[in-house]
């Protein structure tokens, strides 16, 4: 599946739990919510808004 980042909702340096959203992905006028699926601090964000990605793309790194 190929989608656009719509919003970047965190920061590098944020602290999330697991669940949280961490961008918001639009495909075929779908938004889709990317969650954390582990509690830590984000240490690396790899997209921004406007970006595309695709299945197996890295959005974040929690740590």
């Amino acid at each position: 599946m190929v989608a656009n980042v719509w919003k970047v909702v965190v920061a590098e340096g944020d602290t999330v739990e697991d669940g949280d959203t961490l961008v918001i992905l639009e495909s075929m006028k779908m938004e889709i919510p990317v969650l954390a699926e582990d509690a830590g601090t984000i240490s690396k964000l790899s997209v921004a808004e406007g970006d595309v990605v695709q299945e197996g793309d890295l959005i974040a790194v929690i740590q």
